[in-house]
């Protein structure tokens, strides 16, 4: 951050990909490699849980074949809920490291964050606004995020097609998921934007043609998401909506299966 406040010059964080020489580029620290790191798994995280969710598009039974799967089901006899706690408590300990590394980059008060948005508006810089925006995203799933890995740590049975709509709609928490869904795919597709840059993917021989194929691949791959996003929440939303009359029911699937139910008592 200090290189906005002007406390020192060699901070740049905002990368030119016109200056990607090998000379322009600082090696990067531990802590960047392991802010990287965090934020790939967090990434790979998001991306398996947006292509669980949508199991739910397929049907409902195929929702609750997944969640089973995660369980141990088929592998262990019957399921486990408290292994989806586990792979949880993972993940939030990872997010808690990252929010930690990322925040070294941060505004480190209300003085600093006076003196680095004029000098952001004076530059006009496309990646620097990108930063800026991933700084608020960030920002917005500290709490967002938290809120939901939560809801899935103190409750990972409840993982079937009503009662997870039946959380969506009834429990009035589609508002919390469509900001979350947002902020999570901005925050993920600028971070590996801006990461795809530094480390010179979809590089060309003209950094013009570079730059045209980093923004087709951020756009399209956040448009794409985001989409999906939209469409497994409104499935969502329609089945609690159908549901609202039966909250509490458990969820049956239709097809005949050895497999045990999760207790719910």
């Amino acid at each position: 951050m200090a290189c906005l406040t002007g406390r020192s010059k060699a901070c740049h964080e905002p990368t030119n990909p016109d200056d990607s020489g090998p000379s322009s580029v600082a090696p990067p620290t531990r802590l960047d490699v392991l802010q990287t790191a965090s934020g790939l798994l967090l990434a790979a995280f998001l991306l398996a849980h947006l292509l669980f969710v949508t199991s739910l598009l397929i049907s409902q039974n195929a929702f609750y074949t997944v969640a089973r799967l995660f369980e141990g089901a088929y592998h262990l006899g019957k399921p486990y809920p408290v292994l989806v706690s586990g792979v949880v408590t993972l993940i939030l300990v990872i997010f808690i490291s990252h929010v930690w590394l990322a925040m070294r980059k941060f505004p480190a008060g209300y003085r600093q964050y006076r003196a680095a948005t004029p000098t952001k508006n004076d530059l006009h810089h496309d990646h620097t606004s990108l930063w800026w925006l991933q700084i608020w995203t960030g920002f917005a799933l500290f709490f967002m995020a938290t809120i939901h890995l939560y809801d899935m740590l103190t409750q990972p049975s409840m993982s079937n097609p009503f009662e997870a709509a039946d959380r969506v709609w009834t429990g009035n928490l589609w508002p919390l998921y469509l900001m979350l869904l947002f902020a999570a795919e901005l925050h993920a597709g600028i971070g590996l934007y801006r990461l795809a840059i530094k480390r010179g993917w979809f590089v060309a021989n003209r950094s013009n043609i570079s730059r045209r194929r980093q923004h087709l691949a951020k756009h399209g791959i956040s448009a794409f998401f985001v989409t999906l996003g939209l469409v497994t929440l409104a499935a969502y939303i329609e089945l609690g909506r159908n549901h609202a009359a039966h909250v509490g029911e458990y969820y049956a699937p239709t097809y005949q299966s050895t497999l045990p139910a999760t207790d719910i008592d």
